[in-house]
Parts: C-alpha cells; structure tokens; sequence
C-alpha cells in the first residue's frame, strides 16, 4: 500500500474519512485517464457495538486493530485503504477487474473468521462486505454510495456475506435516499465551517434563587438560510469524524464568548459539550490549551459537558485526558445522567463537578413517585460528593416544585429560559442585573 500526505487514523494508520475522499478523488481521476479498473469494497464489521458494550472501547479498539492487519496482510501493494467510520473500511482497488475484487473480499471475509483472544474469551467477529466497480464518468459520491448500499444489503441478509453491487436483494428508494441526505449534509457541514456558518446558542442554568449557575452552548448550523437541525447533523458530523473539528471550533468560540461576558461585567460559567471523538484524539489537549489561552479566559469559567457513558469509558486516553483536562482548572458535568450504566462504586472516583439528571426523569414528575423517589436520592447523593445536581428539560411549575422539594441545585429548560444567541443573552444577563 502506498503511503499519501493525508490525516491518518491512529489506530489502525490507515487514511481517516477526510482524507480518503480527497485521494479517492485523485484516484479516481488516474485511473479514468489511464482507461483503468476501479473496485472499491467497503466492509462493516457485524454486531460490532455488543463488542463495546462487553469489552469496553478499549476492546472494540483491539478488534480495530486486528481486523486493520488483516487487510494490510492481504490486499495488494496498490491499494488504497481507509477507516470511514468507527467499524468501517473501504479498500480501493485501481487496476483491479470485478472478479479479482469479489475473490479479494472473499478472501477477507475468510480470514476474518479466524477467532480472536479477546479479555480470555474467543471472539469470532465476521464482516458484510459490498463490492462496486467503477463506471467511466461515474461521480465520487454515486461510486461510494453503490458500495455502501451494497454493504448494507449484504447487513441485512444477515451479515458475513459480499454482496456486489447491481445484485441487491433490496434496492428500494429509502436507503438510497438515506445516503444522498447524509453525504448532503457532510457537504453542508464542510462548507459551514469554511463560511461561518456555524454559531453557538446559549441556554441558562439557574438555582432557584435565581442565581445563573452557568450557560450551555448549543451547536447551530445554517446554510444557504437553512438551519439544520442538530439530530440532523450531529450523527454525520459523528460518522464522518466531522465532530472533532465541530468540537474544536466549540471549544473556541464557547472560551471567547466566556472571556466576552468578563469583561462586560457579567462572569459566568460556560458549558460546552465535548464528544467520545475528541477526548480519543491526540489534539484534544492542546485545542483546549490553545482555546484557553487565546480566550485568555479563567478556567474556573469553563465547563466541559460529557456524556455518563464518555465519562465511564475505561480507554486509558480518555481516562488520562479527563484528568489532564481537570487539572487545568476546567469544570466537567456529566450530562444525561441517568441513561448509562455506572455504578456507585465508580460514581465516587469520576472527576466530575456536576450532574446532570436527564429529561426522561423530570417528564414524569410530579406524577411518578419512584422517579420521584431517584431524583432526590441522586440529589442528596451529588451533595455528599461535592457536586452540582442540575435537572434539564424542566417546562412545567409542577416540574419545577417536584425538583425543590428533591432538592435538585438548579434548573435548565424553557420553564426559566430557551437557547439565545450571544447578543440576546448578553441583554437577557443584563436586564436581570439591572437593580
């Protein structure tokens, strides 16, 4: 395999998403002037998440892993190989005929059987391959999608299968109009960064005395005046390994805005949410180093919001970045809590400053007595460890007087105030600072 200048994915050393639609494109464009063949076979490990959910990503890393050597071992020197996504793989394939592709995946597919040691239990992972060849003038997009839907057929008819593409079982409208949208808002996603248009919105927390806890910035994208919805981009953005740029630029602009509300006289902490994808890279550290100090902003000031299961992850890079990012001084809430797996005994060793209970707990009250009865135990729990409990989602006085009497520290959701941007928030601050 040939080695090219793009961003390489650390685990496995083959090329990321980015950089393997940038080559694709030079790929491609060599081979049509040559008058080539082109295969790509895009492969998906099956029941890949029941190996995270046992093993921890530590574990689904080490399969990773595994399976990147395996390609390495049998796909020729001219290929071209690339992780698309947390269990995906596409191999392209120049100067390669369909029937030697299928024979390749065939045999891929084969020494993936092969059982793996995983923690003193042997893993048989097995693999749905799809397998497209390349039509003269065929754009980028369409070449990957045949692929992907190809793969995705061989998925549905049980997995551990190649299945090529032309010769699905299933080739309805809804699966190609599936992976239109998503390569539509990836699109919108790179050209939202390079336009500006990317902003943050801000949402309140405040205790009951109407003390402003902190403020949470949400994500907004808009382009050509459309606003994408977040459940829309969001999952892209974390199937691309978009979200590590997204993260970053939050990262930015939620320490600026922090420094913006000092100096206007109104110091108040700022949350900004954090995802898996970050705290595995490399550039996590130094972006949060880097926003800080360009902000020139109190770390005391900011806020880093992460889910339960990010926090409970036991892969030794984000345990480490966890903890190197709470020694700069930087707060960490766990937000939805409630939803994941921990246990109390590892309750008491997260570094954690705040809890966030999650939605589903407040929607039920004051009617519900057990969640009732697990909200002021969490409440009194938060206490004793020396952390803020927050309760989100909160629209209703009956909400609101349920979470006072659990004893919940402060409140977040439309009850007290919706997501604004900078300037409404700077004169909503304002107007309740006013005596």
């Amino acid at each position: 395999m040939s080695n090219h200048k793009f961003a390489v994915d650390p685990i496995t050393g083959f090329l990321n998403r980015g950089g393997s639609l940038s080559l694709a494109r030079r790929v491609i464009g060599a081979v049509n002037a040559k008058d080539q063949p082109l295969a790509l076979l895009w492969l998906d490990l099956d029941r890949f998440h029941k190996v995270n959910a046992s093993f921890g990503h530590r574990g689904g890393d080490r399969i990773i892993a595994h399976v990147a050597t395996l390609i390495r071992g049998l796909v020729p020197q001219t290929a071209h190989c690339m992780r698309m996504g947390s269990d995906e793989f596409v191999i392209l394939l120049p100067g390669t005929s369909l029937g030697e592709a299928r024979a390749l995946g065939q045999q891929l597919a084969q020494a993936l059987e092969q059982p793996l040691e995983l923690d003193g239990m042997m893993i048989h992972p097995t693999a749905s391959i799809g397998l497209a060849q390349h039509a003269a003038g065929e754009r980028l997009h369409a070449f990957f999608e045949r692929a992907d839907r190809a793969m995705l057929d061989a998925k549905r008819q049980g997995g551990n299968r190649l299945v090529v593409s032309g010769s699905e079982t299933f080739r309805g409208r809804h699966g190609v109009q599936l992976a239109r949208e998503e390569l539509a808002v990836e699109s919108d996603l790179h050209l939202a960064l390079e336009t500006g248009g990317l902003s943050l919105d801000f949402q309140p927390v405040l205790t009951f005395d109407g003390r402003i806890e902190a403020v949470e910035g949400l994500m907004r994208c808009r382009v050509h005046d459309r606003l994408l919805a977040p459940g829309r981009f969001i999952p892209v953005a974390e199937k691309t390994g978009l979200i590590v740029r997204l993260g970053e630029w939050s990262l930015l602009q939620g320490t600026r805005f922090a420094a913006r509300l000092c100096h206007a006289g109104l110091p108040t902490k700022v949350a900004i949410n954090v995802s898996r994808a970050q705290l595995t890279s490399p550039t996590f550290l130094p972006a949060l180093h880097g926003a800080l100090i360009c902000a020139n902003v109190d770390p005391a000031l900011i806020e880093l919001e992460l889910t339960e299961s990010l926090v409970m992850d036991e892969s030794e890079i984000v345990q480490q970045n966890l903890r190197r990012a709470r020694e700069t001084g930087v707060g960490l809430a766990i937000d939805d809590f409630g939803t994941g797996y921990s246990s109390l005994s590892c309750l008491k060793d997260l570094p954690a400053t705040k809890l966030k209970l999650d939605r589903s707990f407040v929607q039920v009250l004051p009617d519900d007595r057990r969640a009732y009865a697990v909200v002021r135990a969490m409440s009194r729990l938060a206490r004793e460890l020396g952390m803020v409990m927050v309760a989100e989602g909160v629209e209703t006085p009956e909400q609101l007087a349920a979470l006072h009497d659990a004893e919940v520290d402060a409140i977040q959701g439309f009850i007290w105030a919706r997501p604004m941007n900078e300037e409404a928030l700077l004169g909503w601050l304002e107007q309740r600072n006013t005596p």
